[in-house]
């Protein structure tokens, strides 16, 4: 047991029969801490506040019920539309008018009256139904209709579609805009370094030279792949009763093409009908859209770690803040800390993204509540990875280039050009190439010197020769420059 903590039996606390908790002394003494940014536990909610708060009204407890109370309505609504079901009049533009209002003056008041009702129901989208029956009581047109809400809807019908409204405003409000700033960022970088020189290092040794725009290019590229499937990935949603089958519905309104008025519904709030359920929409669609923000996100991991790379041998430095500090006892320090937090956090965001991923789509028969509680914990991953897009992004903004470390490291790595001279005695037949310039240059330090010595050994065409005597580590990038130049064409 942690210093500081006791354990609270449930003779303490009788209310939670059988349960354990734990909690800091003065919490015994019934000295509630009030939530707040210093009394989260969550970090996203504590520490990270500050990037979070756009996540608010699309994940949070009352999102979900705003999404849920939109379903409900427009449900209704659609029922009330169609001339198969005589039991409900059309609606006046009056009642529409109080339905619409419903939804889009929906606050933290209306959601707090949910949950005090879900209090005794202990059941969260009834609660949003008997909340909306204690509304239709304010207006007379709908005060007899009342039992039409959440008709033939099982409570999955409900979730799936505002889990897919949640899903589509993230994406569209928050997870693109995220992503084409940091595409904007890159490209930035991108454009203005095209034509940097730059050593390669592959398994960590020195390699034919590239530029840093071409390498910064490269990531780029990869994200926008990603991005663009999640542009893309359909968001689908079914309402379709208790076990997807339209029972209940066909019993009550035999006559009335329940897949079709279903499908036109579904379509009606923007995404794509599923036909092909159980009790749930099965979430294969959400697991594709994880999957790809967890491959975004490594993506990112990625560069962050090679940009963390770059600063620790110098060819970046970053920009210093007035009042930061790097170290509590080293005063030189710069550190990383906006490469490391982000790629810190973009690790919390995949773990809980492929366990979403692999979890949603496994339900046990025709349904069972696993999902309910994990798909909770959709915001939380998104949390996390906006708090990783904002450090990433506060870190480019502050990377400067070295530009003569870069050129020194270029003019000490001679032997990269071992790979171009070999290559071209090949081209005129000089034999063993490869092993001349292994002996000459493995696990040796050559310079120009040495290198051109060696070149003006060769038997080969004067025009060649001196295409490889004027050729340095700088210039030896091949089409590097043209690769970042095209950045953001179909094709480079």
């Amino acid at each position: 047991m942690g210093p500081g903590l006791q354990r609270v039996s449930a003779v303490t606390l009788p209310s939670l029969v059988s349960v354990v908790s734990w909690s800091c002394p003065e919490m015994s003494q019934n000295k509630i801490m009030q939530l707040s940014a210093l009394t989260a536990v969550s970090s996203i909610d504590g520490r990270y506040a500050g990037r979070t708060t756009g996540l608010r009204k699309i994940f949070s407890e009352y999102g979900l019920i705003r999404y849920r109370v939109i379903v409900e309505i427009r449900w209704f609504q659609a029922l009330t539309a169609s001339k198969d079901i005589p039991q409900l009049p059309s609606l006046s533009v009056a009642a529409n008018t109080f339905l619409n209002n419903l939804i889009n003056e929906f606050g933290l008041d209306a959601a707090e009256r949910v949950k005090a009702i879900e209090a005794n129901t202990n059941h969260d989208v009834k609660a949003v139904e008997y909340y909306l029956k204690e509304c239709f009581t304010r207006q007379d047109e709908l005060s007899g209709l009342s039992e039409f809400l959440h008709f033939a809807c099982t409570s999955e019908d409900i979730n799936n579609l505002s889990y897919a409204l949640m899903m589509f405003d993230a994406r569209e409000q928050i997870l693109l805009p995220a992503f084409a700033d940091i595409e904007q960022a890159l490209t930035a970088i991108a454009s203005e370094h095209a034509d940097l020189p730059m050593l390669s290092r592959t398994h960590g040794q020195t390699a034919s030279p590239t530029t840093l725009g071409k390498e910064i290019a490269n990531i780029a590229i990869r994200l926008q792949g990603q991005a663009d499937l999640l542009r893309q990935q359909v968001i689908l949603g079914k309402i379709n009763g208790a076990v997807g089958n339209f029972n209940a519905h066909l019993v009550a309104y035999p006559e009335l093409n329940w897949p079709h008025f279903a499908q036109q519904f579904v379509e009606s709030l923007g995404l794509q009908w599923n036909p092909w359920t159980t009790q749930i929409e099965p979430h294969d669609w959400m697991a594709e859209s994880f999957h790809t923000m967890s491959r975004y996100h490594t993506i990112l991991i990625d560069l962050c770690r090679d940009i963390w790379a770059y600063i620790s041998i110098g060819y970046f430095s970053q920009k210093t803040i007035s009042g930061e500090i790097g170290s509590s006892t080293m005063p030189h320090k710069v550190n990383p800390i906006d490469f490391e937090n982000a790629e810190g956090n973009l690790g919390v965001a995949n773990a809980l993204l492929i366990h979403l991923a692999e979890k949603l789509p496994v339900s046990r028969w025709q349904r069972d509540l696993t999902d309910s509680t994990v798909l909770r914990t959709i915001g939380t991953a998104t949390g996390h990875a906006m708090i990783a897009y904002t450090s990433l992004l506060k870190g480019l903004g502050k990377l400067q280039v070295n530009h003569q470390i870069l050129a020194d490291d270029l003019d000490r790595s001679w032997e990269v050009l071992a790979e171009p001279i070999q290559t071209v005695m090949r081209l005129y037949n000089i034999e063993n190439p490869y092993e001349k310039l292994k002996t000459l240059t493995r696990g040796k330090t050559i310079n120009a010197e040495t290198m051109l010595e060696f070149i003006q050994t060769l038997n080969i065409p004067a025009t060649a020769k001196q295409r490889l005597l004027e050729l340095t580590p700088a210039d030896y990038t091949g089409n590097a420059v043209d690769m970042a130049n095209s950045l953001g064409q179909k094709e480079p």
